[in-house]
């Protein structure tokens, strides 16, 4: 008897904004797969596998043989999983074993992403929407950096890094950026600057970077 995968979307971090789906969808799972940071989003969790970045892979993986296997698995994706998520790392393991892709379901979620275009009451279907989380190829931003959209980014390095990068590839120093770090948590923090002071100020790896045309 071949089990269920759900890829469910947790949000940005707070138990907040978890959405009813997400919530009921783990608290019927044999087993839940995540982070140790997204599984203590939930209060009811059966049969926790918790990851951290080395070895999220051999984690998702077990995930996938347990669905294999008969069982029923959530894997937890912050934001979204179709944005900086697990979804597509979760298909390719689950195609690998011949895991029907119809006994897969994505509970959608809210990403930082969309989070951050709120906080700055930023109508995002018309921005430049772009992620580098785990890739190298930054220079993929240059091409719309200036054509006169609100570019909103997740950072693949440190921020400062990517302010720099711009700096040196003729940015304006002046040009207005907004940072969002570490949304949804108590110590949230909004700040509003200069790409220049931005290169020259230190934040955590939880970051949206927002810069204006």
């Amino acid at each position: 008897m071949t089990g269920k995968i759900y890829i469910v979307g947790i949000g940005p971090g707070s138990s907040e904004y978890l959405t009813k789906k997400a919530i009921d969808t783990v608290e019927m799972s044999d087993y839940t797969v995540g982070s140790i940071r997204a599984i203590e989003l939930f209060d009811s969790v059966q049969n926790k596998i918790a990851f951290n970045v080395k070895d999220l892979l051999d984690k998702l993986e077990e995930g996938v043989e347990l669905a294999v296997g008969g069982k029923t698995v959530s894997v937890l994706s912050t934001g979204d999983p179709g944005f900086s998520g697990v979804l597509n790392t979760v298909l390719r393991l689950s195609d690998e074993k011949n895991f029907p892709k119809e006994n897969i379901e994505v509970i959608p979620g809210i990403s930082s992403l969309q989070l951050a275009a709120a906080k700055c009451h930023i109508q995002w279907d018309n921005a430049n929407v772009m992620t580098f989380h785990g890739r190298e190829n930054i220079e993929e931003i240059l091409p719309v950096i200036n054509n006169g959209k609100i570019t909103i980014a997740l950072p693949s390095r440190k921020v400062k890094d990517m302010a720099q990068f711009l700096l040196d590839n003729g940015v304006e120093a002046n040009r207005k950026v907004v940072v969002c770090e570490r949304l949804s948590y108590p110590d949230e923090k909004i700040v509003e600057a200069t790409l220049n002071d931005i290169a020259n100020s230190e934040f955590t790896y939880m970051c949206i970077i927002v810069i204006y045309p």
